[in-house]
């Protein structure tokens, strides 16, 4: 059965794409849950005019996102954790601990878009990557210090 995606799906296609699948993952999946419409002429018409929306909005996005990539670079965190005698914290630092971070220097960002490949559980400076927008990492320094007794 050919079906037009009105999402991107992973390891099947992209929005405003013709795929054909199964009959049963698109009757019982893709159309109930709104993710693909049946391919007929007047579907293509109107996701094509969703695909056309959706990229001016995409656009202004990338670049509102952009314009505040340019304002994260300049900034430096500061965490300050508990630590041991050899600079090892006591728990460690995660995305929320950026973002909460973040939020007191103004900058509202969702937690899940700071990627850390694992927590930070040693003092100084990390780099870490800021996924603004699918097209728009930005790296942010952290600096973990010591808490004052």
């Amino acid at each position: 059965m050919e079906v037009i995606l009105r999402e991107d799906i992973e390891k099947l296609g992209h929005r405003g794409q013709v795929v054909k699948v199964a009959p049963g993952f698109a009757r019982n999946f893709l159309l109930p849950k709104r993710l693909a419409v049946a391919a007929t002429d007047a579907n293509r018409k109107i996701v094509e005019q969703e695909r056309e929306a959706h990229l001016r909005r995409e656009a202004k996005l990338a670049g509102d996102a952009r314009d505040l990539g340019k304002l994260l670079e300049a900034v430096t965190v500061e965490i300050a954790q508990k630590a041991g005698e050899n600079d090892q914290l006591f728990g460690s630092v995660t995305s929320k601990d950026i973002a909460d971070a973040l939020e007191q220097q103004k900058f509202s960002i969702d937690r899940r878009k700071i990627q850390l490949e694992e927590p930070i559980k040693t003092l100084g400076d990390h780099k870490v990557t800021v996924r603004l927008h699918r097209e728009v990492p930005v790296e942010i320094t952290v600096r973990v210090v010591k808490e004052a007794e």
